[in-house]
């Protein structure tokens, strides 16, 4: 359910606003939005009369990206009184293109980088965030209340942040559109860091336009993050560049070991490559195994700079928070181990404390950007004589099990190559298993992100597969009593 067609700005942010209060907060009580902005109904109708580009389209933003309304938690008590009083560079460029900052969304807490046992999408301050096709089932980490948000229809659109699935994964399983850029694409200034090689805020939405218009707002350089030195240079107007969308005679790879071993979920797939043939694309087979030391050295890279990278955002966060470093913050876990601690712990935080060798962190960072890269992407890409290379996102929502975890099928999908590449990774919707969502994965070469969103547009135009509407109730088998 989203707003009535042809609402006024105004009227869809009450709307979103009336319908956060009663399903959010009340009714199903989803757990996906954790501060709302009374305001915003008043700011769309301003920014609409203006004239620009978004007209007062509203927009929710993950709590580990600063706005100056609330205090930005990444989900934990921790950064309770974290109000910075500051706007993200990429937030100030939302409001400036017209979007309105509806409120903030839920995380799995410190954006799932805390616990090998975790439960995506839990967190201190925002609970467990439920999926709305199955309120039983998991929404995926850790942009899980962004991607439950706008499946649900709370906004137009909202934000999420992804270091290794965490856009991707969400939108999969929640049934929306989610879009990891090139690293380097949109600024992470005052976004609560897991990895500077990795780190990326992105879009989520219901459609690859509604995506590719957000992306046009909040994408550009910023002096503050060199990463994004090469950004102003490389944007384009991502929604204007939809309008020739085609995959006629485009070369697309398949990975297809990265398929998974889920029958069900294979079998969507080729109905979505019969969707793709249709539209004249040139599909080449892929025999692709990824290797064990990929994700061996990603870890060890994410390991080393968490650590360095959490205490540098914390020692200049102008807040009188209680933490300024990484082993500040597994005391203060320690010291509140009946609110932090209680479904999973932290081990993966006491891994980082540890990873303090900056040599075998150098080493391990450039075998995994060469594994991902050089002999990765770029290799299968260049190889193959393809423009894109593709898989199913991840399988079906997994059952929410707070005390033993997530049950995530790590046989499905290609993401991890993207993300340690620092390449564009679209996620869109191609139908579902038991009306439980599934993604496809379209993965592109480094600043090709108006070609992969053209790609997801033009697969979007001939999909053939229905899409099932949240039920916003526990899943149950069709037929059975």
């Amino acid at each position: 359910m989203v707003e009535p067609a042809g609402a006024s700005p105004a009227a869809a942010a009450a709307a979103q606003l009336a319908r956060i209060a009663a399903i959010d907060d009340a009714g199903p009580r989803l757990y996906a939005v954790i501060a709302t902005n009374p305001q915003a109904p008043a700011q769309a109708l301003t920014a609409a009369a203006a004239g620009l580009p978004l007209a007062g389209r509203t927009v929710l933003v993950k709590d580990n990206i600063e706005t100056r309304e609330w205090p930005t938690t990444a989900g934990s008590l921790a950064l309770a009184d974290n109000r910075t009083g500051r706007d993200a560079p990429l937030i100030a460029r939302l409001r400036a293109a017209g979007g309105v900052v509806l409120g903030k969304t839920n995380l799995s807490e410190w954006a799932n980088i805390r616990s090998s046992r975790s439960s995506s999408g839990w967190s201190a301050v925002g609970g467990q965030t439920k999926n709305p096709h199955a309120t039983d089932r998991n929404p995926c980490g850790s942009s899980s209340g962004s991607g439950a948000a706008v499946a649900a229809g709370f906004a137009w659109a909202a934000i999420g942040t992804e270091t290794d699935g965490s856009i991707t994964c969400p939108a999969s399983v929640n049934g929306i559109v989610g879009f990891k850029p090139t690293v380097g694409l949109v600024s992470r200034t005052h976004v609560v860091p897991i990895s500077h090689s990795q780190d990326t805020a992105g879009p989520m939405a219901r459609s690859v336009a509604d995506a590719a218009a957000l992306l046009s707002a909040i994408a550009g350089s910023d002096p503050a993050d060199p990463a994004t030195a090469e950004a102003d240079a490389r944007r384009v107007d991502y929604a204007a560049a939809l309008a020739d969308a085609s995959v006629q005679g485009v070369g697309i790879g398949i990975l297809r070991r990265q398929v998974g071993d889920n029958p069900a979920v294979a079998a969507l797939f080729e109905s979505a490559l019969a969707d793709l043939r249709r539209a004249g694309a040139r599909l080449v087979e892929i025999d692709y195994e990824m290797p064990e030391a990929l994700g061996r050295d990603e870890f060890a890279t994410l390991l080393f700079e968490l650590r360095e990278d959490l205490a540098a955002y914390l020692a200049a966060s102008p807040a009188p928070i209680p933490v300024r470093t990484l082993a500040e913050i597994i005391a203060f876990n320690r010291a509140h181990a009946g609110e932090e601690l209680r479904w999973f712990g932290q081990d993966i935080f006491e891994q980082a404390e540890q990873a303090t060798d900056r040599a075998a962190y150098q080493a391990a960072r450039a075998n995994a950007l060469r594994l991902a890269g050089d002999e990765g992407i770029d290799r299968l890409l260049a190889a193959h004589d393809v423009r894109f290379l593709i898989a199913p996102t991840a399988g079906p929502a997994w059952t929410t099990d707070l005390v033993n975890g997530d049950h995530y099928d790590g046989s499905v999908g290609a993401g991890t190559l993207a993300a340690v590449a620092g390449t564009p990774h679209l996620s869109l919707p191609m139908g579902a298993v038991e009306r439980l969502p599934v993604g496809l994965s379209i993965l592109g070469r480094r600043w090709d992100d108006a070609a992969v969103l053209q790609a997801g547009a033009a697969y979007e135009r001939v999909r053939s597969a229905p899409l099932p509407q949240p039920a916003l109730a526990p899943w149950a088998a069709e037929g059975q009593n």
